[in-house]
């Protein structure tokens, strides 16, 4: 089992929820160095800034590494990767970060501001 940090799409409400969702501890944030941006308005991806005071809200679950392997790992796109984040309670778990290189293409909108994917998602009208 692994514990790890989803914060867009897999939180509770959105579509890929289900395949997760008997394994949710429940609500966190990240701690205070992240920031936060959408690919395409479809996911999102954090991204560590040492130099930011930002947390970011999502939620804890313990996945299978089975099922993140075959099932999870396989749905996420290709600007996202596995990492290692620290937790506002100082504890480390996975989460996915924007891959190496993508903050640095400015391609992807910056929604830090918002502090998480359902508060940015309210401000186009979604929920998921």
């Amino acid at each position: 089992m692994a514990r790890i940090f989803f914060n867009g799409q897999a939180m509770v409400g959105g579509p890929f929820h289900a395949s997760v969702a008997d394994v949710l501890i429940g609500p966190v944030t990240t701690a205070p160095g992240y920031r936060f941006f959408s690919i395409g308005d479809v996911c999102p991806g954090l991204h560590p800034d040492p130099a930011v005071d930002t947390a970011i809200e999502g939620e804890l679950y313990d996945v299978d590494l089975d099922h993140l392997r075959d099932v999870v790992l396989p749905g996420e796109p290709r600007e996202l990767e596995l990492g290692v984040i620290k937790l506002a309670d100082g504890s480390a778990c996975l989460s996915m970060l924007l891959a190496r290189g993508e903050a640095e293409r400015e391609v992807h909108r910056e929604i830090t501001e918002f502090g998480g994917w359902r508060a940015y998602l309210a401000t186009l009208g979604r929920t998921a």
